[in-house]
């Protein structure tokens, strides 16, 4: 396909979801979070739980969702984590109206001067436009952030209009090694130097508030529906292959729904404090040099609350919604 012809074709699709505008509308009275979702959907399990929790609950206005490159999933990266999107939005939720999807950059950025443009950024841009420093759309980053750097790189006054809320480094001063970081270390690096609002939410916390043993997620969810059955499913696959130790009967070690702790944040279910904003060295470290400029970093989560929240919100949608039946897998041998 030409380059004039991609390009027609991601401005059709970016006016087309614009406008629509936002693709639930909001109810009577409700304040609800503005937000765009940025996903390496597919590489591992947590995104599939973050993205049914943003796409069932009602205090979300989800204007669009970009999937994101990771190095684990076949090239084309994007690719195909945006089809690993796409099924879960229309295969597993069912839904037949829903935010526009769109693919992202398949690479991580070749330095921290220069974007890497496709739909997923023009949107993102786009978007953007109908927000200001008073009121944010909120971009949640829960896979490696080449498309919200590149979204800066473009148009560097979109800091103007958005606060990032991520899941990414490992911990607070140090910053250190981190899956999403790692992917896109760059990115990371253009963020932090620009002026957007940043929070983020480390592998600590995640580890120290959002790990589910195996009975934990089935009792949570494998009995809440076709939905609930899917997640279960997937989060007992992920764990057969990756977390289970050798011995033949110990379920005991949790896995983490790492990616959940932006929505909870911007729901109100975390601590958090603010702490000066430091730069990032490219072996993922921070450098803590006097910018002025401030970090958000949550500090714990209050998971009672959230898990509770996610069964009420996923077993309110499939009451609404016709999602089929369960296909009677995610049962323990």
């Amino acid at each position: 396909m030409s380059a004039n012809r991609t390009t027609r074709r991601w401005t059709w699709q970016i006016c087309a979801a614009l406008a629509v505008g936002l693709w639930a509308g909001s109810l009577p009275g409700e304040a609800k979070v503005s937000a765009i979702l940025s996903t390496d959907v597919g590489n591992e399990v947590d995104d599939q739980w973050a993205i049914a929790y943003l796409l069932v609950n009602p205090e979300f206005d989800v204007l669009g969702i970009v999937s994101a490159q990771a190095p684990t999933v076949s090239p084309p990266a994007a690719h195909t984590t945006y089809l690993a999107l796409l099924d879960e939005v229309e295969n597993r939720l069912k839904m037949t109206s829903h935010p526009p999807l769109f693919e992202g950059a398949s690479l991580p950025l070749v330095d921290a001067k220069t974007p890497r443009l496709n739909a997923g950024v023009d949107f993102m841009v786009q978007a953007s436009k109908s927000f200001s420093k008073e009121r944010r759309l909120t971009v949640f980053t829960i896979g490696a952030a080449t498309d919200v750097a590149s979204a800066i790189l473009k148009d560097p006054s979109i800091v103007d209009r958005i606060v990032v809320v991520a899941m990414g480094f490992n911990s607070w001063p140090k910053g250190g090694e981190e899956f999403n970081v790692s992917n896109d270390v760059s990115a990371w690096q253009v963020i932090l130097r620009s002026d957007v609002p940043v929070v983020v939410g480390s592998g600590d916390v995640c580890r120290a508030h959002l790990g589910l043993t195996l009975d934990q997620a089935r009792d949570l969810i494998g009995k809440e529906g076709p939905v609930g059955q899917w997640l279960w499913d997937e989060y007992l696959a992920w764990y057969y292959r990756h977390v289970k130790p050798m011995r033949k009967d110990d379920f005991s070690k949790p896995w983490f729904i790492w990616d959940i702790i932006t929505m909870a944040y911007s729901l109100g279910m975390t601590s958090q404090e603010i702490y000066p904003r430091p730069t990032l060295r490219d072996d993922e470290e921070f450098e803590h040099l006097q910018t002025g400029k401030t970090i958000t970093w949550i500090t714990s989560v209050d998971e009672k609350r959230l898990w509770a929240d996610f069964v009420v919100k996923l077993d309110a949608y499939q009451r609404t919604h016709s999602v089929g039946q369960g296909d009677g897998r995610g049962v323990l041998p």
